[in-house]
């Protein structure tokens, strides 16, 4: 004689078709076996599962951001590299030519030039950084592609780190120190441009993070001290650029992930960075008031005349 012993058993709560002699730990209700999930004791139902997970803290990097993983998790730097594209391909139609685009009316307004900084054009503290020369020593437009081939490798990992917010601050605070060194040191009429000082920022800001995480510093040290050396040895490269924003973007990265774990902690890196933006524009101001040369572009013939301030 044959018994059905599931008549005698309970339903699922979430299943009430299915008998079950499984129950949830947490709460004793039955669950059937695809409404169980493996907990540290035993099995509990999904919704216990789920209300766990909203009284446990989400985990959190050193500079206060989600932790996220993958290349999936990036959003401002493939943004940044193709807003530099961008442009570099604006600049090229303009000049319609690929490999003498700095004859465009947008990199001639937008390239940095100190005397033109001081005469009142100091957008070209920024607009400077998303511009690339398209025959940088005679290699075409090896420029562009190399910045973007450095801002791909150390933002993947420095944008995961500091959280997207944080991160492109880091980036423009790098980029506007690159040109203010540029401004403070450089000759009044050189023409400079390129993401290059926004980059070695995050150089700085890689290297921060690793000896706030006590992880072993030396291949990022090492391939700085190669590009560092490359600054120097190539040359019609800015190494004031570089430096100034390695500089700045370490500090700035420095204002993030040192910050103390307080309820304050994002106020802390807001103050500390808008801190740093103001010390730079000072800085910029103070330089500019002490310039004897006055300059004016003349986009018509493409050339830059200047004079006695």
């Amino acid at each position: 004689m044959s018994v059905n012993r599931q008549q005698n058993l309970p339903a699922c709560v979430r299943h009430p078709d299915r008998p079950t002699g499984l129950r949830c730990v947490r709460c004793d209700r039955p669950a059937c076996p695809d409404c169980l999930r493996e907990a540290s004791v035993g099995y509990q139902c999904v919704d216990c599962v789920a209300d766990g997970n909203k009284t446990v803290r989400p985990a959190r990097t050193a500079a206060g951001a989600p932790v996220r993983r993958g290349v999936r998790s990036m959003v401002v730097v493939p943004v940044l590299i193709g807003l530099n594209v961008l442009v570099f391909a604006i600049t090229a139609l303009q000049a319609q030519s690929i490999t003498d685009n700095q004859r465009s009316a947008v990199f001639l307004d937008g390239t940095l030039i100190p005397g033109l900084v001081a005469n009142g054009d100091y957008w070209r503290l920024i607009t400077s950084g998303f511009l690339h020369f398209g025959n940088y020593g005679g290699y075409g437009p090896i420029h562009l592609i190399f910045n973007m081939f450095a801002l791909y490798v150390l933002g993947r990992d420095l944008e995961v780190a500091l959280g997207k917010l944080r991160f492109l601050t880091v980036y423009l605070l790098a980029l506007l120190g690159g040109s203010v060194s540029v401004m403070l040191f450089g000759d009044a009429i050189s023409s400079v441009a390129g993401a290059s000082g926004a980059i070695y920022g995050l150089f700085g800001g890689i290297a921060v993070v690793v000896f706030r995480a006590k992880m072993n510093p030396t291949p990022v040290l090492v391939l700085l001290g190669i590009n560092i050396f490359l600054s120097v040895a190539l040359p019609g490269i800015s190494l004031l650029g570089h430096l100034g924003g390695l500089v700045v973007g370490a500090l700035a990265t420095a204002a993030m992930v040192y910050a103390p774990r307080t309820p304050n902690l994002v106020r802390f890196q807001v103050w500390a960075c808008a801190g740093l933006a103001v010390l730079l524009i000072v800085v910029v101001g103070v330089r500019i008031a002490a310039m004897d040369v006055s300059c004016e572009l003349s986009e018509a013939q493409g050339y830059i005349s200047c004079g006695p301030a």
